[in-house]
């Protein structure tokens, strides 16, 4: 690759980069370092391979005739390729012995590269004074493209041509040819955080998949990450407790969308317009209902680092075979539930949360929801229920009505086509034995699909189909919004919070969001990932999700983020669990609830 010079216009470009690369040349280094991230191992493989040939083939030329020279440009391309697709840090003089020219000539060469913004730079020490060198973009787009032909015209003169779908994944054809999102970027700068950048999470694939990326997340920010990962309940614990320390323990924490109204009442959270422009996060970019599920009063809280609507899954092929059309309601799906339930064989008609507590708790919000009904008086609108005037405490329960007794009728009717040990499962086992070809339906998040998608073995791998909850009567079809925010604590020192809202735009930026998906995770909180043509070949369910958000399906009023609805998911989770077990009517479930629900709103904070 030569750095042409002649014109004004090259050199005039020359220079812009010259005065840019330090600047921005960190910020664009990750797009390469993270690229191997981005493809498949096949693929990584496969360019790795293409490297090597031309590497041999070059060397090859070199030692046939004193004629054919070394060629510095293409050897220093290919040594910064390799490096960042293995991991390998690349310095100057690792450069220059890998262009196999005189000190002085490769020297003037890496300059001409990083001048024609061909090699970023980052720096290594506080000074300033040391740094890595990463392809850029503009290099990246065009060695994808070269690899591409290379190979291309490889199969092309001696046989076993791929086809044009494959070779295009894998060298990044259709990367480029869709502006499919670029990787992560490198921050131009080292966070400085002393101890490293420490952060809460939830203990579920996706925020564990953040945690096997660690390495990558650590090279994009510049620091250590040290990553605690808890159950729901010991997460909200453990976010309540450091609330009441002098520093918080914490950098960035994860937050249950229903706790942001608790959280921000008692200043848990940092309001996010107090450490960074709201205009960096690019608000329309997010499905709506993440986003305004983010907010408490008016302000936003935190950046929606999950958005994991519970849907129903179904089973295809098990439907096709019984003649049934997917459920639309909830007389559909008990219909289907019936038909398909067949314990002597082994298979269940379907499962859902119905454990004690916090578990079941939330399927009854969301029960209630699909029977056209809020758990508070929330006032109407076009795309259901509005939450925007919580904040003014103006509220009151609606658990005992006419129709939170149809949803109770419904769970009870829910509760004969279930498995034995329904009254025990909550968010893992209703997926597992969903996973295993045992139930033909299931209520689930999208964040627990990749128990049957990624498994070769499960029956329901290739034949799940992804709806929004079947409608009640005086409902309407809704994805119940779940999912996670990320914010700071607000009472993070002061000299951490600026590094801390660097790193937070870091981990819930559209490229972060690409790298969880194409390591397993099924959430997706952003537009810009779901449509991303890499993104779609993973799995249905993004699009599935970005429909349901186009046709506003996609609704959080049903946990709506209130500070006592904790304890009323609790309640209502202990008092229809007592329903389900036969302890009391549906009637009785419902006064109960109701007058233990009525009582939180008078209990001091």
């Amino acid at each position: 690759m030569t750095i042409p010079k002649s014109s004004k216009m090259n050199k005039s470009r020359r220079e812009d980069y010259g005065a840019r690369k330090v600047v921005t040349g960190g910020m664009n280094a990750m797009r390469g370092e993270n690229f191997n991230q981005l493809l498949p191992p096949q693929a990584k493989a496969e360019m790795l391979r293409v490297l090597s040939f031309m590497d041999e083939l070059g060397s090859e030329l070199e030692h046939v005739s004193d004629l054919f020279g070394p060629t510095p440009n293409l050897r220093i391309s290919m040594h910064l390729i390799r490096g960042h697709l293995e991991g390998r840090l690349t310095t100057i003089t690792s450069l220059i012995g890998a262009s196999r020219a005189p000190y002085a000539t490769a020297n003037r060469r890496i300059k001409d590269m990083i001048s024609a913004g061909l090699i970023d730079q980052r720096p290594r020490t506080s000074t300033g004074k040391s740094f890595s060198l990463h392809p850029s973009v503009e290099l990246l787009d065009q060695w994808t493209q070269l690899t591409n032909r290379v190979q291309r015209l490889a199969n092309d003169q001696f046989g076993g041509r791929a086809s044009d779908e494959a070779s295009d994944y894998y060298f990044g054809g259709s990367y480029l040819k869709a502006k499919s999102i670029p990787p992560m970027k490198v921050l131009a700068e080292p966070l400085k955080l002393a101890g490293g950048l420490r952060v809460l999470v939830h203990g579920d694939p996706t925020f564990m998949v953040m945690d096997n990326l660690k390495r990558q997340f650590e090279h994009a920010i510049g620091t250590q990450i040290h990553q605690r990962a808890f159950s729901i309940d010991r997460l909200r614990e453990e976010t309540k407790r450091n609330a009441q320390r002098k520093a918080s323990n914490y950098d960035i924490v994860a937050v249950d969308l229903p706790w942001v109204g608790e959280f921000a009442e008692q200043n848990v959270l940092m309001p996010l317009d107090k450490v960074l422009d709201l205009a960096r996060v690019d608000p329309a970019d997010f499905h709506t209902a993440g986003w305004q599920a983010a907010h408490w009063g008016g302000r936003a809280y935190g950046i929606p680092a999950q958005t994991t609507p519970e849907l129903l899954f179904y089973r295809k092929d098990l439907f096709a075979r019984a003649g049934i059309e997917p459920p639309a309601t909830t007389k559909e799906l008990l219909n289907a539930a019936k038909q398909l339930h067949d314990p002597q064989r082994g298979m269940h008609g379907i499962a859902w949360n119905a454990a004690r507590g916090t578990a079941l708790g939330h399927t009854v919000l969301m029960t209630f929801a699909d029977f056209g009904q809020p758990i508070l008086n929330l006032e109407a609108n076009a795309g259901g229920f509005s939450t925007q005037t919580l904040a003014e405490d103006k509220y009151r329960i609606t658990i005992d009505t006419p129709v939170g007794l149809q949803a109770a009728e419904f769970l009870m009717e829910m509760l004969k086509y279930s498995p034995p040990d329904i009254l025990s499962m909550s968010w893992y086992e209703r997926i597992r034995p969903y996973a295993a070809g045992k139930i033909a339906m299931a209520y689930g998040y999208t964040l627990l699909a990749p128990y049957f998608e990624l498994d070769e073995a499960s029956p329901a791998k290739d034949q799940t189909g992804y709806l929004p909850h079947p409608a009640g009567p005086d409902g309407a079809s809704i994805a119940p919004v779940g999912g996670y925010i990320m914010g700071i604590p607000a009472n993070l020192p002061k000299e951490r919070v600026a590094a801390a809202a660097e790193a937070l735009l870091t981990f819930t930026s559209p490229s972060a969001q690409k790298l969880f998906v194409q390591n397993g995770s099924r959430t997706n909180p952003r537009y810009s990932v779901g449509s991303d043509p890499d993104v779609r070949r993973m799995s249905p369910i993004f699009e599935a999700v970005d429909a349901m958000s186009w046709r506003d399906e996609l609704q959080f009023w049903p946990r709506p983020p209130i500070p006592e609805i904790t304890d009323i998911i609790q309640i209502c989770g202990e008092e229809f669990h007592d329903m389900l077990r036969g302890i009391v009517s549906p009637q009785d479930a419902l006064r109960r609830a109701q007058e233990r629900a009525d009582a939180t709103l008078h209990s001091p904070p």
